[in-house]
């Protein structure tokens, strides 16, 4: 869904040439149709580059849960051969013999035929870990990672790769970009095809398949392009959505807003009773880095997991251990499988007692479905299912824009005296005031605010606006100057 030949106008969305400057004409108002068409051609052209990066490093991403056990299958699988699993603390005490330095940031028990994961941090490694790999049956250390919130080297490689192209804070703003469009593009070209089929026999039919009846060249080509978009549309819009949440400025605009609504994920307090410690915790993935903390008893891991499982925590979980001698023991489970697990307790293990729980039945609305969509943009919500659609996706969108670029070079001119390397815009220059009077009143607010919440959008929107107008003006000097002369 990413360029629209000048054909797919039709009669009924061709406008009509605009009025010469000084010539006294006033503004003659039409529909939204050349607007969009308009739109949909420069997003398609200018963002469609950003699209693509984008989707190639999102389908390389997809395949990570499948190639982190090939590539680390020595550090991640544990045979359990009918064995029971040790106390988790012997598992800590193993690998702190193996990794002495660093403060012990948390801990992931090992089930069925994986590892236990520990994991330490040390200020030098900023965001990275070492995480230290145990075999839950023996307690033999099977090796050591350097990891990013969990994530494999394989894995952040390829996670650095998608979000910022390994170019840092600068690489973000290619993925905000083309998430903040991604809608734009979608929504404009669903628009488009939709009313280039109104009246038309068999709508629904011709909306989502191609004409494979057509004539070769662009008129089939804009079918396959325009019909895969429509399937793709809904999928489209949720990548978007999920992706602007946790980028640099849209997403720092989505967290306010969050705030505002006080429906962020509740905090977990780990404060113990009568102590003056810090008042809220967490776990390990909302910190801002390593902090001092006291030395941890590993012994005490083992009663921090029992009472948490006596106290309703199931499945794979994470423990961490507390900030400092007057905070609890967090207990959160990690399970972002459908249907989710993902409560959370903090643990007096003096006291044998849980001191506080945050259960995800709890979480207000936006809350759960921010993180919901989170682990579905990245592949764990439905598992393999999950993986499979947002491969379809990715590649469905790649081909979409393939069509789009083959629709500009199929409509370029080839007579001897008009040749070119492309095809002209589809739509006369002039589309942005042509709207009706209303559409004015109310879309600029409107785009002015999208504009302020999606930067990203809002700025390249501006740049297409001036380019237009002041080729449109250096245009008609031309000709004016042709006229005199």
């Amino acid at each position: 869904m990413s360029l629209t030949s000048a054909r797919s106008a039709g009669p009924a969305e061709a406008p009509p040439p605009a009025a010469p400057a000084g010539s006294g004409a006033g503004r003659r108002a039409y529909g939204l149709g050349p607007l969009l068409l308009r739109l949909h051609f420069y997003a398609g052209v200018l963002v469609a580059p950003f699209l693509v990066l984008a989707a190639v490093t999102g389908l390389a991403y997809t395949v990570t849960p499948q190639l982190d056990p090939i590539v680390y299958g020595t550090e991640l699988r544990a045979d359990p051969a009918g064995r029971t699993a040790l106390p988790v603390s012997e598992q800590v005490a193993a690998a702190r013999a193996a990794h002495p330095e660093g403060t012990l940031s948390y801990v992931a028990p090992g089930a069925g035929g994986t590892t236990t994961q520990v994991v330490f941090t040390s200020p030098e490694l900023g965001e990275d870990q070492h995480s230290v790999y145990v075999d839950p049956y023996t307690a033999q250390v099977k090796g050591q990672l350097t990891t990013w919130f969990g994530y494999t080297p394989v894995r952040t490689w390829i996670d650095d790769l998608h979000r910022n192209l390994h170019l840092g804070t600068v690489g973000r703003h290619y993925s905000e970009l083309a998430a903040s469009w991604l809608w734009v593009v979608a929504l404009g070209g669903l628009a488009l095809w939709w009313r280039r089929q109104r009246g038309s026999r068999g709508r629904i039919r011709r909306l989502l398949l191609p004409d494979l009846a057509a004539r070769k060249g662009v008129r089939r080509t804009r079918g396959w392009h325009a019909s895969t978009g429509v399937w793709l549309v809904v999928g489209l819009l949720f990548l978007s959505a999920t992706g602007l949440t946790w980028s640099r400025y849209a997403g720092a605009n989505f967290g306010a807003g969050l705030d505002a609504l006080d429906a962020r994920t509740p905090v977990l307090s780990t404060a113990l009773s009568g102590a003056d410690g810090p008042a809220a915790g967490g776990g390990h993935h909302g910190g801002g880095g390593p902090t001092a903390a006291p030395p941890v008893d590993p012994a005490a891991i083992d009663d921090v997991l029992r009472i948490a499982r006596a106290d309703g925590l199931t499945g794979p979980v994470e423990v961490v251990p507390p900030a400092d001698v007057s905070s609890a023991w967090t207990v959160e489970q990690v399970d972002n499988v459908w249907p989710v697990r993902l409560d959370r307790v903090a643990v007096d293990p003096a006291a044998g007692t849980v001191v506080d729980r945050s259960d995800f039945a709890d979480w207000p609305l936006l809350a759960k479905l921010s993180s919901l969509g989170i682990s579905a943009h990245m592949g764990l919500l439905f598992g393999p299912v999950n993986q499979i659609l947002l491969a379809a996706l990715a590649v469905g969108l790649l081909c979409v824009i393939f069509w789009g670029y083959r629709m500009w070079w199929q409509r370029r001119p080839t007579r001897a005296d008009r040749r070119a390397v492309v095809g002209a815009p589809p739509v006369a220059r002039g589309a942005w005031w042509q709207l009706p009077t209303w559409a004015i009143v109310i879309g600029l607010p409107a785009v002015f605010l999208l504009g302020w919440v999606l930067p990203l959008f809002g700025i390249p929107l501006l740049a297409f606006i001036v380019v237009d107008l002041v080729v449109a003006a250096w245009q008609r000097r031309r000709a004016g100057a042709a006229v005199s002369a």
